[in-house]
């Protein structure tokens, strides 16, 4: 019965077409039975999580107690204080450019990085160096 439901729920079709095989008052029983179905589930978890959260709480306590420290002792210490992550990689933020190049009164300017516009690649073929367009 389960693997029905579940294909009931990822399937909007599925679900509209077995909805239709239905009377209405059926439809509304089913709907008014997954609801109450639907919230013993979400309590059923929200508790499970709080009582989880409750025992991480009564562990730390412990070994605070065990070891003698306070809670005032991390503030102080700065370990309850959380650092930011390290970036990986991934898409870098804007840069400055560092290099400018007008041509036929157009201005073209370039940070250095990634390909070379073709505007610069021409400018560099023709034997001038990137020092000469440096800002």
């Amino acid at each position: 019965m389960s693997s029905l439901l579940e294909d009931l729920a990822k399937s909007r079709v599925k679900a509209k077409t077995a909805a239709k095989k239905l009377e209405i008052s059926a439809l509304k029983k089913l709907i008014q039975s997954l609801t109450i179905a639907l919230e013993a589930e979400e309590k059923r978890i929200k508790e499970k999580e709080e009582k989880e959260r409750l025992n991480k709480i009564q562990k730390i306590n412990q070994l605070l107690a065990e070891s003698g420290l306070k809670v005032a002792d991390l503030k102080q210490s700065g370990v309850s204080k959380r650092k930011p992550a390290k970036r990986k990689g991934g898409k870098r933020g804007p840069v400055a450019p560092k290099y400018k190049l007008v041509v036929d009164g157009v201005e073209h300017l370039w940070s250095g990085r990634g390909r070379t516009p073709l505007v610069f690649a021409q400018y560099f073929e023709k034997g001038n160096s990137r020092e000469s367009v440096e800002i």
